[in-house]
């Protein structure tokens, strides 16, 4: 593809060339590849219809996580997250060993603790990566979904843009059924503190545990505000706020 250069953008087609826009600006591209039908039918390309079945099964697994966690990722995600849980997951395919080529899946392969240790540690916002701003070790209790943070001193540990005066913490756990696409989510009260120097322990859990079956999967959600009149805004409508998963059991 080609970037638009000039004062006039074009979105549209004209002749074999398509002008739109995407997140990277305006850009041109020439109408080409294989025939669609052909793709679909011809022997020759068993192994492409192989490879878009499973990249498929990928992207399914992807949104059924990014659906379990949408209350939170409108507080935390980048605009290519759905892209970047795509290629994690589309690795995380190749490690069923069991299923034959065209049909191995995350919800297969994710038994396997090698592909717990992929998904582990995402970040679902790359602007705000949890180990780039929390400097302090976290603990996960499993049983119960609580995350804590002992001796937290948010002024020492925590590097929080400018104009932001409140932290809170956020614990969520959902049990995720990638191979038929349901979970249940469960959520912990936010843990709200002044960015000061006092130090104290940050402990949050769910109310109780998801009962349906599937995948634990545990995050934290780290969000910053501004203090104004007594009231608390979000900076820059999330944009500084962190997720990521802490673990997958």
């Amino acid at each position: 593809m080609a970037k638009q250069k000039g004062i006039i953008k074009l979105t549209g087609k004209i002749g074999d060339l398509s002008f739109y826009k995407s997140k990277d600006g305006y850009l041109a591209r020439e109408k080409g590849g294989v025939d669609g039908e052909r793709i679909k039918n011809d022997p020759a390309f068993a192994r492409t219809r192989e490879n878009g079945s499973e990249f498929g099964l990928a992207a399914n697994a992807g949104k059924t996580l990014r659906d379990a966690f949408r209350p939170m990722m409108m507080r935390a995600a980048d605009n290519r997250v759905t892209s970047r849980l795509t290629k994690v997951m589309s690795s995380i395919r190749k490690l069923d060993t069991t299923s034959g080529r065209g049909n191995r899946s995350v919800g297969v392969a994710i038994q396997n603790q090698g592909a717990k240790d992929m998904l582990k540690g995402f970040n679902f916002n790359v602007r705000s990566k949890l180990n780039t701003i929390l400097y302090r070790p976290l603990s996960l209790d499993p049983a119960t979904g609580e995350i804590e943070i002992v001796d937290l001193v948010p002024t020492n540990h925590i590097v929080a843009p400018a104009n932001s005066t409140h932290v809170s913490f956020t614990a969520a756990w959902a049990n995720v059924d990638f191979e038929n696409g349901t979970y249940e989510l469960a959520l912990s009260a936010p843990s709200n503190l002044p960015l000061d120097s006092t130090q104290s322990t940050v402990a949050v859990a769910p109310a109780s545990a998801p009962t349906a079956t599937g995948t634990a999967v545990y995050i934290l959600l780290l969000e910053f505000f501004q203090e104004i009149n007594g009231t608390q805004y979000s900076l820059n409508n999330g944009g500084y706020n962190a997720m990521n998963i802490v673990d997958v059991v």
